[in-house]
């Protein structure tokens, strides 16, 4: 191939490195109003008076949107208020959003807005959720309009269990010669994001709603704010242009509705909404939490017989998109291992802690930390190697998935390869173990995760492409660039199709929903595979076009033409043949009679045979692959002061196809950092109030420069038959067997097994010494 797989320059990066790149908060072109949010101090409390007196008198105020009742918003069941109302469920919950002639006007009034709480019992984590008479969050929890695959229990604070029932249990524990319990947790944390969330919206004098967002799903937003509001969907236009990370921390919708509701208090007059920093922490949606119960029970050569599992997960005070967490969860709860009887509850537990979005992985991060753990310390109780044991227990084509999806070579890949890849890039056979001398030592942990992308079984994506005079193209995708580099992707599947200069190739950047093919979400590593087979498709019907344009000139039948450098020519005699400006806009005779028209290609894709899962057995099949890596963490650890230098992280992926060298090792080392700060740093700190102690990147700790590993990431290619060029997602996976690989290396040399995260040296200090 000519163009896959070869290290292209984002299409995207001159302007960016530049900084002439443009993001929401920089589309200013009319003077704007600026919205700022009053937020609630506590994690629970009720509202009992709202005072904005003072805050009228400040001059500049267009509004102040306080008291009042607005539809219920959230995606999977509708339990958020916009803004708060009657009492406050989280810490950094909006309870007023005022709107003035400048941001300094808006903040002084907003700062002037007194409101008076009386403080209810707080719940600090989903396991007092999970008990009985435990405070609740939603006391109305049956009333609320909910999708149909949700199910929450109410008169508690479940929003919703998810059930993964396979096999014979009682026979798994009785084959188990060897059988290993634990418990694990650790709270909410961070997307910390480069770009802080920003939302603009007007409402224009013909009805239509202009939206400017800083959107992982701009298409959602427009469907959300129709549904919320009863608004016409084609009047909502949403624009998205480069987005300064996102995590998933962007694909929930909450700026929009408060931007949207704020320019109408106004008479639709152009509103923006900017979050600071600690905003951005304390008041959007956050990454989600987990306590987990697991017990794992293997036959004395080490061979998984039976797998029994709680996760709690923290769901925070609205439910959004923790629901499909929940799930995304239950369905690969196992990891990436053979297991044939399993039990496993899920559940989504309201708490009064900020609720969750997407995270970079969508679960696996969270319970790849949980299983690996539980690995180790069944290698460590069979006293077998970890990387031996999980090669023992690879799930290999003709297994099935905990859903009772049959795997192939297609739709798996080859995690065995991915191990054994692991094992020589982390020299394993010099052994786990280094003793530098009695204070310090250097010891290897592993871990193997696998993902499958659960999303809605009709997410739809499109591309358009359009010709120019000069046999240039113009590439239309909704995928929202927000560093992945996906959009130059796709314009070198193009240029490969097409056999054409990919520089001959324009992509479009910004998303307009009004123009704009539909892209589901730029989520869970879908937009190569989506987009791709959506732009294969427009990419014949380009093909066809040009060819049927070409054979009447030419004279010739169609199928004797060939496309390569944006000519159109004679299979056997290439010397003969049309270039794509002479034919592009159709083609004009001699005389003047003028044949075809501009060229414009189309193509769609839908995900197929997804199914929803049997509420009691979760049986079904939740996504279209499973994507195996294997990981390996290597550190040094002080055996005085609990402290430890990152030496090396290692990454090997199954990625199908290399599609871009440079940008696939870029984001497989981006997510390993980001793995790692989750692992070892990152996390929110609450008290007993629920209030977040650390709102601010002073105080939350994500890596720093000067504290990254080495960074090793090789690659196994299985192809996916079904996917562009055989290629698979690379977005998340590089961050999924982090924090499992980091606590397994610190769990050996502390000689202390450790369950919580981050990996503090104080956390190992307390674990060590049996501080609770």
């Amino acid at each position: 191939m000519e163009v896959i797989g070869k290290s292209v320059i984002r299409k995207e990066a001159l302007d960016k490195v530049t900084g002439r790149a443009k993001y929401t908060n920089d589309y200013q072109s009319v003077p704007m109003l600026s919205a700022k949010m009053v937020i609630s101090p506590y994690g629970h409390a009720k509202i009992i008076k709202i005072d904005t007196t003072e805050a009228r008198k400040v001059p500049g105020i267009r509004a102040i949107l306080a008291g009042k009742q607005y539809p219920l918003t959230g995606e999977a069941i509708r339990d958020r208020p916009p803004i708060a109302v009657d009492k406050v469920r989280y810490h950094g919950e909006p309870v007023a959003v005022v709107v003035a002639d400048t941001p300094s006007q808006a903040k002084t009034a907003a700062d002037l807005i007194q409101v008076q709480y009386e403080i209810l019992p707080v719940v600090n984590s989903p396991t007092q959720a999970f008990q009985q008479g435990a405070p609740l969050v939603h006391e109305r929890l049956g009333e609320y309009q909910k999708e149909k695959d949700s199910y929450p229990v109410p008169g508690t604070n479940i929003a919703t269990h998810i059930k993964i029932r396979k096999g014979d249990m009682e026979r798994g524990w009785a084959e188990s010669e060897t059988v290993v319990e634990a418990s694990f947790s650790f709270h909410p944390s961070d997307h910390a994001a480069m770009e802080t969330r920003c939302a603009t919206a007007e409402i224009s004098p013909d009805g239509n709603i202009i939206i400017m967002t800083s959107s992982q799903a701009p298409f959602m937003v427009k469907q959300l704010i129709s549904e919320y509001f009863g608004e016409d969907m084609g009047k909502v236009i949403v624009h998205t242009p480069l987005v300064g990370g996102a995590y998933g921390g962007k694909a929930s919708v909450q700026l929009e509705v408060l931007a949207y509701l704020a320019s109408k208090e106004v008479g639709g007059a152009p509103v923006t909404l900017l979050n600071t920093r600690e905003e951005d922490i304390l008041t959007s949606p956050c990454h989600i939490g987990l306590d987990a119960t697991f017990k794992i029970g293997a036959d004395r050569n080490g061979y998984i017989k039976a797998m029994n599992i709680q996760y709690l997960w923290d769901g925070g005070a609205y439910s959004d998109k923790a629901i499909d967490v929940t799930r995304s969860g239950a369905v690969d709860c196992t990891g990436p291992y053979k297991v044939d009887n399993l039990w496993c509850d899920s559940y989504c537990m309201y708490t009064n802690h900020p609720y969750p979005a997407p995270f970079r992985g969508f679960s696996h991060s969270e319970i790849s930390f949980v299983i690996e753990r539980m690995m180790d310390l069944l290698a460590q109780k069979l006293n077998m190697d970890p990387l031996e044991l999980r090669f023992r227990n690879a799930i290999l084509p003709g297994d099935t998935t905990p859903t009772r999806v049959k795997l192939n070579r297609s739709n798996l890949g080859d995690l065995r390869m991915c191990i054994e890849k692991v094992r020589d890039l982390m020299e394993w056979e010099k052994g786990q173990v280094y003793e530098i001398n009695e204070r310090y030592v250097r010891v290897k942990g592993v871990s193997c995760s696998w993902k499958t992308s659960t999303i809605d079984p009709n997410a739809p994506s499109g591309v358009i492409l359009t010709f120019n005079r000069d046999g240039s193209i113009n590439l239309m995708s909704g995928v929202i660039e927000i560093g992945t580099g996906t959009k130059t992707v796709l314009a070198q599947i193009l240029a490969e199709r097409l056999k054409m200069d990919i520089n001959e190739i324009h992509v479009r950047m910004e998303v307009d929903t009004q123009t704009t093919p539909e892209h589901w979400k730029t989520v869970a590593s879908r937009g190569t595979y989506m987009a791709g087979r959506a732009l294969l498709e427009a990419a014949e019907d380009v093909i066809r076009q040009l060819k049927e344009v070409a054979a009447c000139v030419m004279r010739v039948p169609k199928d004797d033409l060939e496309i390569a450098n944006s000519r159109v020519y004679l299979r056997d005699d290439p010397s003969k043949g049309l270039h794509f400006k002479e034919i592009g806009y159709g083609y004009q005779f001699p005389n003047g009679n003028s044949i075809g028209g501009q060229v414009i290609g189309r193509g769609h894709y839908i995900l197929r045979q997804l199914t929803h899962l049997d509420p009691e057995t979760g049986e079904g099949k939740p996504g279209p692959e499973w994507t195996p890596a294997a990981y390996g963490v290597e550190i040094e650890f002080d055996r005085i002061n609990y402290t430890y230098r990152l030496l090396k992280a290692c990454t090997v992926l199954d990625i199908g196809k290399v599609m871009n060298e440079k940008a696939a090792l870029g984001q497989v080392m981006g997510a390993m950092s980001m793995g790692l700060a989750f692992a070892g740093r990152e996390t929110f700190y609450f008290d007993e109030l629920g209030r977040i102690l650390n709102p601010q990147l002073r105080t939350y700790r994500p890596l720093r420069y000067g504290e990254n590993p080495e960074y090793i990431v090789g690659f196994v290619e299985t192809p996916q038959q079904d996917s562009p060029y055989g290629s698979r997602g690379a977005g998340e996976h590089g961050l999924l067997g982090m924090p499992g690989a980091l606590a397994n290396a610190l769990s050996i040399a502390a000689g202390v097994s450790l369950h919580n995260l981050p990996l503090t040296p104080e956390l190992i200090w307390k674990t060590k010494e049996g501080i609770r």
